[in-house]
């Protein structure tokens, strides 16, 4: 073993998958709690490309009735919920990283792919998420877990598609049905 294998940090163990769910469970209890509303992500992405629009078409962001519910409140599109919440994952996530020793340049992938293909892939994944959670009026986190919190039938029918299709997915992917 060399030096510098001997001088790795190595990072603390990932936390208690059942204690993990709880801790998500009770910050979906409090958001109904403190804020009135579940946790979602996609809303967030919406209110960026409204500001994104606003700033650089304002007549258009005005006038077409996608834009416009997110453009002409009192509010900017960005003073949501969903955008502070948002960036409370991302730096909430990126410090926990850094506590845990996590944090380094790596792209994660399986021995038959090259790097490239896995970004290549990764993006075009998260568009189709993206897509798809804007055709179903919200993501994973706003219909499974707030909508299945509160027992609506469409947050339990798009889990379960969710996971189908991403179960049908990565047996393409892997090349198991061609």
């Amino acid at each position: 073993m060399s030096q510098s294998e001997k001088t790795k940090i190595q990072p603390k163990p990932y936390m208690n998958p059942y204690l993990a769910g709880i801790g998500l469970g009770i910050s979906l209890l409090a958001g109904f709690v403190l804020v009135g509303r579940g946790l979602g992500a996609s809303g967030a992405f919406t209110r960026l490309n409204a500001a994104v629009v606003e700033t650089v078409a304002p007549t258009h962001a005005h006038t077409q009735s996608y834009w416009k519910k997110y453009t002409t409140k009192k509010k900017a599109p960005l003073d949501n919920f969903l955008v502070y919440q948002v960036l409370g994952m991302i730096f909430g996530g990126l410090l926990s990283g850094f506590a845990a020793g996590r944090i380094r340049r790596e792209v994660s992938r399986g021995p038959s792919i090259s790097s490239r293909w896995r970004l290549i892939l990764a993006a075009g994944g998260g568009l189709l998420a993206g897509f798809g959670a804007r055709l179903a009026g919200g993501c994973t986190s706003g219909l499974a877990l707030s909508g299945g919190a509160t027992l609506a039938i469409s947050g339990w029918v798009f889990l379960m598609c969710f996971f189908g299709a991403g179960f049908a997915g990565a047996a393409l992917v892997r090349r198991q049905w061609l």
